[in-house]
């Protein structure tokens, strides 16, 4: 067996994001021996590519908003297919845990008399979300980490996991390896939470980090999990377009929510065209009440460039597909024209939006207070991930706890801007407090010598190939762009089982993986161990899209145009065979107590 280090620990939390960081804060806050594995150096996670907000109902600029409308407000978003128990939680929960992070130091924008400042956001009522800036990702990550650092966790940076540890059905651990020297290590402990993140490496086009590789999605799947929501991928509207070394960053929705406009070639605003019948209430029927809005006028409907995610990204394609995009394949974002509304708009650009006005002026030579933006979708969150426990974020394994991006329910068919950093800290808090309660119930599990070698000996098996082998980089650009042109934001049956044909194509090119040289900082050998993940997550999402013959939220089926009511009463399950296969199912989303179906009434 190849050689390995062991380390002992209660809980061990994989991901070093805002949910692995808040979870492994209120383990280590109980007393529990606690490990986090971050596969980047400490502070580069991808949450902090959050830019616009943390949504948190503190009612600060509009005294009408409160749990009950964030909650239904969640609910409609996600086309009531969300776990609703889940929605309910982390609607009443997340003014306490911002609150929480304003005391451990968070540094939020202010109202005048220095009350949290919060800004709008597409499928928020009311203005929701407290920020930084355009920058509110980075602050969260930089407050939890002052205040991880101090609780007396080790941290294990730049190291990948690549297996869950089990006695019998229950985690107890998980192996993985020193990206730098190439070490192999064992984690042994009472309970493992995953936080890695999202999937958006498997597209082409995305705004997700380099290590945004499903190794959550597929870790538990491995495990034993059931994966859920898998085929609600959500393609963010507006990324950068151009140049093509850029294309697919994210450009925030706090720049719509500032006032920027969405236009076609034409210069017309096209999102006036199409609105959807369920947000027609609540949405402008005039530029003029749309401008009101976004300044605050209480008595005002928001602008349809603040409609949900899916929908705008749709009327985006539409666009485009019909001729009426921009030079470069997308359309024009525009927040320069708020110079005609307002006397200091290019300064007033420049202090709510910092990051966007450097990043295209750095990337693109575009000054944003003058001229537009082009944007257009790239592949941003998914919706789906490891089922849980509303209560606990436990797994259907035994000690395997999930909270963040890497885990299922909160969103349902579609995520609002904003609840992802909300999710982070109110179910990153939940998940380390039931794994350090877990792990004190339970006395400490048997790491299995033979899954640890065999891990060891999967993970060595690209050194073995030669020059006979396949090239991993291309892979997973193939892979890439099979996604991306099959599995994109418009689906079809022949389409996807065009995907399913070429994942397995890929799959058996990934099993010939070859890299040379030694396991020193090797990224041909990160990339080959990455494309188990990519696979995995990319398989589940194809045949959970193609099992939903619907269009709902985030999947759009072109053979199913239409929303079928039996399916939204349905989710759709992913789980590992016992001979390692696929298995698909459906389950049946329990009934919603009456007290919460008269709140979303109440607000329609």
């Amino acid at each position: 067996m190849a050689s390995h280090e062991m380390h002992e620990h209660d809980v061990v939390v994989v991901g070093a994001g805002g949910a692995g960081l808040r979870a492994a804060i209120e383990a280590s806050a109980t007393g529990a021996r606690v490990a986090i594995i971050s596969k980047t150096l400490l502070g580069k996670a991808h949450t902090v590519m959050a830019e616009g907000g943390i949504a948190a109902a503190l009612a600060n600029v509009d005294g009408r908003d409160d749990w009950r409308v964030h909650f239904a407000d969640t609910m409609r978003g996600g086309q009531y297919v969300n776990n609703w128990r889940m929605a309910e939680i982390h609607a009443k929960e997340s003014p306490d845990r911002v609150r929480e992070l304003e005391a451990w130091g968070a540094v939020f924008d202010r109202t005048p008399d220095g009350r949290i400042l919060q800004r709008q956001f597409g499928g928020h009522r009311y203005p929701r979300l407290a920020h930084v800036g355009d920058r509110t990702g980075l602050e969260l990550i930089r407050t939890l980490q002052d205040r991880g650092v101090h609780q007396g966790m080790d941290v294990f940076m730049e190291h990948t996991v690549l297996a869950v540890l089990k006695d019998g059905d229950r985690a107890v651990g998980v192996f993985g390896y020193d990206r730098e020297r190439g070490s192999f290590h064992v984690f042994r402990a009472g309970a493992v939470v995953l936080a890695t993140g999202g999937i958006g490496r498997a597209y082409k086009i995305t705004s997700n980090s380099w290590d945004c590789t499903g190794d959550g999605h597929s870790l538990g799947y491995h495990a034993g999990a059931e994966l859920a929501d898998m085929e609600f991928i959500q393609f963010h509207p507006t990324g950068m377009v151009w140049p093509p070394s850029v294309c697919g960053i994210l450009v925030t929705e706090g720049v719509r929510g500032e006032g920027g406009v969405l236009r076609n070639r034409e210069g017309r605003r096209f999102m006036f065209d199409s609105i959807p019948q369920a947000y027609r209430a609540q949405t402008a029927d005039t530029e003029e009440e749309g401008w009101r809005y976004t300044q605050g006028d209480k008595n005002a409907r928001r602008p349809p460039e603040l409609l949900t995610r899916d929908h705008v990204a749709r009327c985006i394609v539409r666009e485009i597909k019909e001729g009426r995009g921009s030079p470069h394949g997308g359309v024009f974002l525009d927040i320069s024209w708020i110079r005609e509304r307002l006397p200091n708009g290019e300064e007033h650009i420049r202090r709510k939006l910092p990051s966007m006005y450097h990043q295209f002026k750095a990337l693109a030579d575009i000054e944003i207070t003058r001229e537009p933006m082009e944007v257009g979708p790239t592949t941003h969150y998914i919706m789906g991930g490891i089922r849980v426990d509303a209560e606990t974020q436990m797994s259907a394994v035994p000690g395997l706890f999930a909270c963040g991006e890497c885990a299922a329910g909160i969103n349902g068919a579609n995520r609002l801007g904003g609840n992802s950093l909300s999710d982070l800290i109110v179910f990153g808090k939940r998940a380390g407090e039931h794994a350090a309660k877990f792990a004190r119930e339970h006395s400490a599990g048997k790491v299995d010598d033979a899954q640890v070698a065999e891990a060891a000996r999967w993970a060595l098996e690209p050194f073995e190939h030669g020059g006979e082998g396949e090239n991993p980089y291309q892979v997973q650009t193939a892979l890439q762009d099979l996604m991306q042109d099959r599995v994109g934001i418009v689906r079809t049956e022949e389409d996807m089982l065009q995907a399913l044909e070429g994942i397995e194509a890929l799959r058996k090119r990934a099993e010939r993986a070859r890299v040379a040289g030694n396991r020193q900082y090797n990224p041909a050998w990160h990339t080959a161990l990455d494309l188990r993940s990519l696979l995995t997550v990319a398989e589940a999402i194809a045949r959970s899209a193609l099992e939903r013959k619907e269009s709902r939220g985030a999947q759009f089926r072109e053979d199913h145009a239409g929303k079928d009511p039996a399916w939204g009463k349905l989710t759709v399950l992913v789980r590992k065979g016992p001979g390692g296969e696929v298995e698909i199912r459906r389950a049946p989303i329990p009934e919603m107590p009456p007290d919460l179906k008269q709140i979303i009434e109440e607000m329609q």
